[in-house]
């Protein structure tokens, strides 16, 4: 069995949702700590990190009760690693990205820079097994072919289409996960249901959610 994947001095970025593996996620960037890190990672086709806050907010405001003068901040020790699939500066201060989440990972230790970049040293987490999706839980992957039906029915243009291609829809993690992407729910049980190692549980609890909500029966 191989060893454990491990990332030095990772460029973190804490934000107010959780990215899952196989997602898309669009950023306007205009942070300087921010900035500069994209460009580098876009540059060079590294990785940065996605976490989810706990504490604070994703854009620093002065505060006297933070350490370094401005609110303090926390997030999640396990995140999703991202890697930029579309670069653009429209204007000096501001770029914006299309990101997709890969591999999750576990933080071992972090550290602030002086300009307010996280950075971390990272284990990366195993994949999803691929798992089919059992007779008992196809609704929930029905559901949202159809779902992906509708999208394509509406024209929209290949970059604004929140699911990513190829459509898996018989893989209980990519079912899970895309559905965790979509469904409006609190960030701690996205974080949780993220973290889930078994991608059958995952799937398990999404498609109750969806029963009870009607859009899975």
């Amino acid at each position: 069995m191989s060893a454990p994947l491990t990332l030095f001095s990772l460029p973190l970025f804490p934000l107010n949702t959780v990215l899952y593996p196989g997602g898309i996620l669009p950023l306007r960037v205009f942070e300087v700590r921010y900035l500069d890190m994209i460009g580098k990672c876009h540059k060079n086709g590294a990785p940065f990190g996605i976490v989810a806050l706990t504490q604070g907010l994703e854009v620093r405001r002065p505060d006297a009760t933070g350490s370094d003068g401005f609110s303090p901040e926390a997030f999640n020790m396990v995140g999703t690693l991202a890697t930029i699939a579309e670069y653009s500066v429209p204007q000096p201060g501001l770029s914006v990205v299309r990101c997709e989440g890969m591999q999750r990972f576990e933080i071992f230790r972090r550290e602030k820079l002086k300009h307010g970049l996280w950075v971390a040293d990272v284990t990366r987490l195993a994949d999803d097994m691929k798992v089919k999706v059992p007779e008992d839980l196809q609704s929930s992957a029905d559901a949202l072919g159809k779902l992906i039906r509708n999208l394509h029915g509406q024209n929209l243009p290949a970059g604004q289409m929140p699911l990513p291609t190829p459509y898996l829809l018989d893989d209980c993690g990519w079912v899970a996960n895309r559905w965790c992407e979509l469904l409006p729910m609190p960030i701690e049980l996205k974080q949780r249901l993220m973290q889930l190692d078994n991608p059958l549980v995952r799937l398990e609890l999404v498609s109750d959610m969806l029963e009870r909500s009607g859009i899975a029966l």
